[in-house]
């Protein structure tokens, strides 16, 4: 059993183009915040980052932005967050979100959302952090990944247990509940070299 008092969400600074997507960021918002769960999340009021802090703070939830400075001199940084951390680089925000956090969710995203899964789910492969990890498949935005993923581990890149420490459900409740009930299996971090 995990003990989770904060949750990531990674996501799009872009509300997408499905009003599924909003109304996923809306109730992962709701969720988190209506279990008592503190939101981490990057800092942004812009699209799906904006929709999921909005709702937390409506449904009365605490909810923590983290952002880079130059971004935040952008003004994208949400003025009305429980706490809002200015940090110096991409780096350190991501360091930061990890620190502040028991689980992590990626919602739909780009480039960004993507580079922080990988990196964070890598992680938690090489033992680095025990923590759960998910995807919240709003609208079915997951399934050519989830699908590729699978071709990871069939062909003997990615190990079957460290493939499923991915969660996946489309409902935010059930990832919550999902993330409450993770054990993370032993760490593999044995590089196989071929035989020459």
């Amino acid at each position: 059993m995990t003990n989770i008092t904060s949750i990531c969400v990674y996501c799009g600074s872009n509300p997408g183009t499905k009003p599924e997507y909003v109304a996923a960021a809306k109730a992962m918002g709701e969720a988190i915040a209506g279990r008592g769960i503190t939101l981490v999340y990057g800092g942004g009021k812009v699209g799906l980052m904006g929709a999921v802090a909005d709702a937390a703070l409506a449904a009365g939830g605490k909810v923590v932005g983290i952002i880079p400075e130059f971004l935040a001199l952008k003004e994208v940084a949400h003025a009305g967050l429980s706490e809002l951390i200015v940090v110096d680089s991409m780096h350190t925000r991501k360091a930061e979100m990890e620190r502040h956090s028991d689980g992590f969710i990626a919602m739909p995203g780009g480039i960004g959302t993507m580079e922080e899964l990988f990196e964070i789910w890598t992680w938690s492969q090489l033992g680095q952090h025990r923590k759960p990890c998910g995807l919240l498949d709003a609208a079915g935005y997951y399934a050519d990944l989830n699908a590729f993923l699978d071709r990871m581990a069939t062909d003997g890149f990615v190990n079957p247990e460290h493939r499923a420490m991915l969660t996946c459900s489309d409902d935010p409740a059930a990832l919550l509940d999902a993330f409450g009930a993770y054990e993370a299996p032993a760490a593999d971090i044995r590089i196989k070299v071929a035989q020459t």
